[in-house]
């Protein structure tokens, strides 16, 4: 019996070939993404004398604004359209901020890199491979971090620090930042074939889940807990992967021995809704900080909130919160802070970009790309995991102004669009991923029985 995968899309379905100035603003993307997340400048001497994040977002701008032609670009998804909406408003609140000199540089050289980012990988990732790498660049990078850090251990207040000296330096920004990642390296321990990358991609996972309870951040592991419960779901028990569940559930009891074997971390999280005893609190210990930031973050969320109350149309101004409260301090939670700095209209949007992304993924699971295709059905469940996880950590730290959630939205706008005209690439064609030969080395080419199997 012919048990040959016949699944081939339309040729009115398939994506015309890209042209020669796309496949510019693809590299210029790739390179964008290699110095956000590797951030080469804080290891190799002599290139921190140039701003080579200037530099990355104006190659990003230049690949968006020549590498695509008006009759490539296609119909906007709506959340580059709330993005669009929210750099404007942001660029009006510059005029009444508090101190327009810092507005100003936080929506141009912060939050504009944002909306390029979200706006060239909606518009130039057609194709599987694409969307491939990039995710691939940034799993791999958070991962090395990671480790690199764990190896180094850099601390503060006993709490491990990250080797860069951008987003992942902060405790608190690494373990999110971690957490964000998580399933993303999970969807390429499924996507990948062999025993040895899939072992390689397994360790990574344990790095990364050592390195947030090293870091022995709150928020990190509010996000990794709910990334962790989705990839359960999605990768376990939807996906019918049931060691995957067995080996969650040793985890899980191994985790809970943790807690009781290690108080100091036990006691970390319950300084969430508790305040230590008197008698635990030693000056410059773990305890005493962790003390002392709750009842500082509960000031400050109390402030944003006022802020956005007393400035409700245009707030304060882009990254003028530590200013105006003179505490020099973010306010650890993206939703007031934005409320706070960008008004209500800001927060709003800011929310409605998250809510326009969280249902354009499960609209994914409805299209046809998502049943023909099981590498798609992986990045739709490592997608819906990061973005929720991120949803669930914003509330705990400042993040609305880094680069990795308009890279999650961008991300699910490209599988959107691929999943809607899935189109087969080249089943023998040399692919141009780093982990991935072609769609043979994901083990479903050409045999319904072993596409049936590797789903699940």
């Amino acid at each position: 019996m012919n048990t040959e995968l016949q699944f081939q899309a339309p040729e009115s379905a398939a994506f015309p070939p890209p042209s020669r100035r796309a496949t510019l603003a693809y590299r210029a993307l790739v390179l964008f993404s290699l110095f956000y997340f590797f951030r080469p400048e804080d290891f190799i001497p002599g290139m921190a004398y140039l701003p080579w994040g200037k530099i990355a977002g104006g190659i990003a701008l230049a690949g968006l604004i020549f590498g695509i032609k008006r009759s490539e670009r296609g119909k906007l998804p709506l959340e580059c359209k709330i993005l669009l909406v929210l750099l404007a408003h942001l660029m009006l609140t510059i005029v009444t901020a508090a101190w327009r000199g810092g507005a100003a540089d936080t929506v141009v050289n912060k939050f504009s890199k944002g909306v390029i980012v979200a706006l060239l990988v909606t518009l130039v990732v057609s194709k599987m491979s694409e969307l491939r790498k990039l995710l691939y660049i940034q799993a791999i990078a958070v991962a090395l971090v990671t480790i690199a850090s764990i190896i180094v251990h850099h601390t503060m207040d006993g709490r491990l620090m990250g080797i860069q000296n951008g987003i992942l330096e902060n405790p608190n920004d690494l373990a999110i930042n971690i957490a964000i990642n998580f399933p993303l390296c999970l969807g390429f321990v499924f996507a990948v074939k062999g025993g040895l990358r899939k072992a390689m991609w397994g360790f990574f996972l344990l790095c990364m889940i050592i390195g947030v309870v090293a870091t022995y951040s709150r928020s990190g592991m509010i996000a990794m807990a709910i990334t962790g419960l989705i990839c359960i779901w999605e990768f376990g028990i939807k996906g019918k992967r049931f060691v995957l569940v067995g080996s969650t559930v040793i985890i899980g009891v191994l985790a809970v021995a943790g807690l009781v074997a290690f108080p100091k971390y036990r006691a970390r999280l319950e300084s969430l809704v508790r305040r230590p005893s008197a008698g635990s609190l030693v000056e410059g210990s773990m305890e005493a900080h962790g003390d002392s930031s709750l009842e500082a973050r509960s000031q400050l969320l109390k402030e944003s909130l006022g802020l956005m109350l007393r400035n409700p149309l245009f707030g304060v101004g882009p990254g003028n919160f530590p200013v105006v409260t003179h505490e020099w301090r973010v306010a650890h939670n993206t939703y007031t802070e934005l409320g706070a700095e960008a008004g209500v209209p800001g927060l709003v949007l800011f929310v409605a970009l998250l809510f326009a992304s969280m249902r354009r993924i499960k609209r994914v699971y409805k299209m046809p790309g998502y049943t023909a295709d099981p590498e798609i059905r992986i990045w739709a469940s490592a997608l819906w995991a990061a973005l929720a996880g991120y949803a669930a950590g914003a509330m705990f730290a400042s993040t609305e102004y880094n680069l990795f959630p308009y890279f999650l939205v961008g991300y699910i706008c490209a599988l959107y669009r691929i999943a809607e005209k899935p189109s087969l690439e080249k089943k023998n064609g040399a692919s141009d991923d780093p982990q991935n030969g072609g769609r043979e080395e994901l083990g479903y080419g050409g045999n319904t029985e072993r596409e049936l199997a590797w789903s699940r």
